[in-house]
């Protein structure tokens, strides 16, 4: 039940409301969002490349840089203390846009419609979004600096991840 509440406090960042920092604090809570947001990574990352263990690597080393960027964000800006609430928020908000792109990416590959295209491209821009917003309400910058900051996440993350994963 607790799970469910949680769920109704932190959904309405998908919507851009509330501050993470204001948000309930629950290590529980961020530990499932953790887990499936490793699951859910790794299943459209399997499909991508075909190599499970690839993958695997991949989607573990993603997920670390997810969290150290994470880390060293709010370090640099002294609100470490919002940690478990600002990163829950975070993968919260992936989860919810994976959510969503699952059934967009296995209606790409099934019809190579370009609305396909077109709304994954919105979904993504949605993710970015997200993390922008998040970024701004964390650090309490304009919107252009959180969403440079948000674009170099995304860079460190899923690319450093990429180029990470091609040298093991």
């Amino acid at each position: 039940m607790a799970t469910v509440d949680n769920i109704r406090q932190y959904l309405p960042l998908c919507w851009f409301r509330h501050n993470p920092l204001e948000l309930i604090r629950s290590t529980g809570f961020f530990r499932q969002n953790l887990i499936f947001y490793y699951l859910i990574e790794y299943f459209l990352q399997a499909n991508m490349t075909d190599d499970p263990i690839e993958s695997f690597y991949e989607v573990t080393i993603e997920t670390a840089l997810t969290l150290l960027f994470i880390g060293l964000m709010m370090f640099f800006n002294k609100t470490l203390y919002g940690f478990i609430q600002v990163t829950t928020a975070m993968l919260l908000c992936a989860n919810v846009v994976a959510l969503f792109i699952i059934p967009v990416m296995i209606w790409l590959t099934v019809s190579d419609d370009p609305l396909s295209y077109y709304l994954l491209f919105a979904l993504i821009f949605w993710d970015f979004a997200l993390v922008t917003y998040i970024f701004k309400q964390v650090i309490e910058v304009n919107v252009i600096a959180s969403g440079v900051l948000a674009l170099l996440y995304f860079v460190l993350t899923y690319l450093g991840a990429f180029g990470l994963g091609q040298l093991i």
